[in-house]
């Protein structure tokens, strides 16, 4: 019986662009879907853009536009690059919608009418430089638990502590950096811990993995508490019902955007929503997070949905972050990826391949080996995979004029290979898709040994072998048309470029089973071609660049709202930069670089080479002879135009506006700026 299955991921905030951190979630969520629709189960697959909060509110103001032009310009972005991605959403909405109002006063209402909703006066963290209440996230200082610094004023990354604002510890506004004060505020919280033993309950039913069990069940033990769910004006987001200047904290409606998502698909597709949403509902509800946001979806959210009236969720399946090069992705080294940047270098579906064979069903978190990813994508999708159909291919095609046999030579291999699909499709559908994959590659190379066993090649050049070169080569085709299907959902491209070659329908996971026999195939095109080591390279460059420019192109003076204050440093850190004054001896365009200058620089006898992202706002002809500060002690960075020796220092709004800084006229080249 076909399972009715309503799929979310978390929703990406609308402030800024995807990387690929983000898109570890979205493709472990479209590979599940996919797989589900392939075994014939009905799957929807929803999400949208979280569009409300101070963060956007200010992100706004300083770009000179209204909240709601930056998040359907940010949506659109968005979307762009979850399809060319190849995430396939039945739905893709924003949390600034009418549904999303209605679903929120629905849930709050029906919480404050059964006494699950207190207010009182509180003492909030406010900000005296820019007259505004301060969210958690817009306050850092020392974790009240654990000590740590440049923690934020909701929860700590190091021990996993969760406490309010007032509790942290030489705390600081990120917005300004002035020394937040305390000022009274009415606020409106949630009762959580009405709802302990349900949750407790909830947790210890298989609703989540034994990891995030475990997690919860420190917070259980350390008893739930109220949960501020409202903020101050001025804020970008829903008003609360019988309230002038009270707001419902993101966090509250951001959860309730999977509700008004599907709703909005329900009144486009005819459905009954209720059927889905009612308590008693034969349906499933899983939602895909980071382990990041568990508290929220573990906890709050349920916890809101029972006591709404709405059914709770199936599974929460929290997957860990991602590394690159065994690292936090960096922007210095040019690991912190934008999901667009990838797209300008490599095929998406190379990315997909990757973290699938490397994605479990714990919270793990996940390694993009760069070396490793050239060397797995090309061993496995090129070498092995492609390269059985590339093979068989060319003997149907120019011996037997594209027609496969009308039986199988070794029908026990096809048999052995079907067997296999029900591990295969246990492991999808328990979200080990690494063991999935082995399975699949190792069925690959059983079809590469038989068909090298077998020797096509040499049976082709007899007329007495030439009809069991078309067996050999039928029974291979038929294997590789199998991994494919099993394959499908992690590449969908590629499979469905296959079903074009083999000349049939869109495949089933049903399918698979039936060979193709006595059928004419296409002509065979590549289906996918090797990683070159430059494509990467030149994908860490320009993000690089990238990050550079945005950088260098932030306001001299004023609050970064999306460029929170960094991790502080002590005066004896800063005492280790060596700043000189440096001559402008010579400066070029660099070939294949948009946006650097090599600059060549007298530091007083000693000349360095730097690359400098300020071609945009200066002519190479322009700078020789100027004096300006370089960083003298950076560590040599070796980019695929030549070594940088340095960094020179900018300022500016960006684009032509960038200054270098130059020191008075009588510093002499090589003096030590203090």
């Amino acid at each position: 019986m076909s399972r009715k299955i309503l799929v979310t991921s978390a929703l990406p905030y609308a402030n800024g662009p995807i990387h690929l951190g983000h898109l570890v979630e979205y493709i472990q969520t479209d590979i599940w879907v996919r797989f589900q629709r392939l075994r014939g189960n009905r799957c929807i697959y929803v999400c949208a853009d979280d569009a409300h909060g101070t963060p956007i509110m200010l992100k706004a103001r300083e770009l000179g536009v209204t909240p709601e032009e930056l998040i359907a310009r940010i949506g659109a972005e968005h979307q762009e690059d979850f399809a060319d991605f190849l995430i396939e959403f039945d739905n893709y909405y924003s949390t600034h919608s009418e549904e999303n109002r209605t679903f929120a006063e629905l849930i709050y209402t029906r919480l404050r009418d059964a006494g699950h909703i207190t207010s009182r006066v509180i003492k909030q963290a406010y900000d005296p430089v820019e007259n505004m209440f301060l969210p958690d996230r817009y306050i850092k200082g020392e974790c009240p638990r654990c000590g740590a610094a440049d923690q934020y004023g909701d929860s700590c990354e190091s021990c996993g502590a969760t406490y309010t604002p007032a509790e942290l510890k030489n705390a600081i506004s990120v917005v300004s950096g002035a020394s937040p004060i305390e000022k009274e505020s009415e606020h409106y919280f949630f009762r959580l811990q009405d709802f302990s033993d349900m949750l407790q309950a909830w947790a210890a039913d298989g609703h989540v993995q034994d990891e995030v069990a475990n997690k919860l069940k420190e917070w259980f033990d350390g008893g739930l508490r109220e949960w501020d769910i409202s903020r101050d004006a001025p804020y970008f987001g829903f008003r609360i019902p019988d309230t002038d200047d009270k707001y419902f904290y993101v966090w509250l409606d951001a959860p309730i955007g999977y509700m008004a998502s599907f709703s909005n698909w329900c009144q486009r597709n005819g459905e009954d929503f209720d059927a889905w949403w009612r308590p008693d509902s034969d349906t499933e509800l899983y939602h895909f997070i980071g382990k990041d946001i568990v508290y929220f979806h573990a906890l709050f959210w349920p916890a809101m949905l029972e006591g709404a009236g709405f059914r709770k969720p199936t599974r929460i399946c929290a997957h860990g972050f991602l590394t690159v090069n065994g690292q936090k992705m960096s922007k210095s080294r040019g690991t912190f990826i934008m999901g667009r940047t990838y797209l300008n270098h490599l095929n998406p579906e190379y990315l997909r391949y990757y973290l699938a064979a490397k994605m479990g069903s714990n919270v793990h978190d996940l390694d993009l080996s760069l070396d490793d990813f050239i060397q797995r994508v090309n061993s496995d999708l090129v070498g092995k995979l492609v390269n059985i159909a590339s093979r068989s291919a060319s003997f149907i095609n120019k011996r037997f004029d594209g027609r496969l046999a009308d039986r199988l030579e070794a029908p026990e291999l096809f048999r052995a290979a079907t067997a296999r699909g029900d591990r295969i499709a246990e492991a999808f559908e328990g979200r080990e898709f690494s063991r999935a994959v082995r399975e699949i590659m190792a069925l690959a190379d059983d079809a590469n040994q038989y068909f090298d066993e077998r020797k096509p090649w040499v049976l082709a050049k007899n007329p007495d072998t030439l009809p069991q070169a078309q067996l050999v080569c039928t029974q291979t085709l038929n294997l590789f048309r199998l991994l494919m299907t099993y394959l499908k959902p992690v590449v969908p491209r590629i499979a469905e470029d296959a079903e074009t070659f083999l000349r049939i329908p869109p495949q089933s996971w049903a399918d698979a089973g039936q060979p193709l026999l006595d059928h004419t195939i296409g002509d065979f095109k590549p289906l996918a071609t090797r990683v070159e080591r430059e494509a990467v390279d030149a994908m860490l460059e320009e993000s690089r660049d990238t990050l550079a420019s945005k950088e260098t192109s932030a306001p001299a003076t004023g609050p970064l709202v999306d460029n929170p204050i960094a991790e502080q440093i002590e005066i004896g850190d800063f005492a280790r930069v060596d700043l000189r004054v440096a001559r402008i001896e010579k400066a070029a365009l660099v070939d294949g670089a948009d946006k650097l200058l090599q600059l060549t620089l007298d530091l007083g006898g000693e000349q360095r080479t730097v690359f400098a992202g300020i071609r945009s706002a200066y002519d190479p002809a322009d700078l020789e002879g100027k004096l300006t500060v370089m960083v003298a002690n950076l560590k040599p960075r070796k980019m695929r135009f030549g070594l940088s020796e340095g960094m020179v220092l900018a300022a500016g709004p960006g684009g032509k506006d960038l200054f270098i800084l130059e020191p008075h006229e009588g510093a002499a080249p090589g003096m030590k700026v203090k």
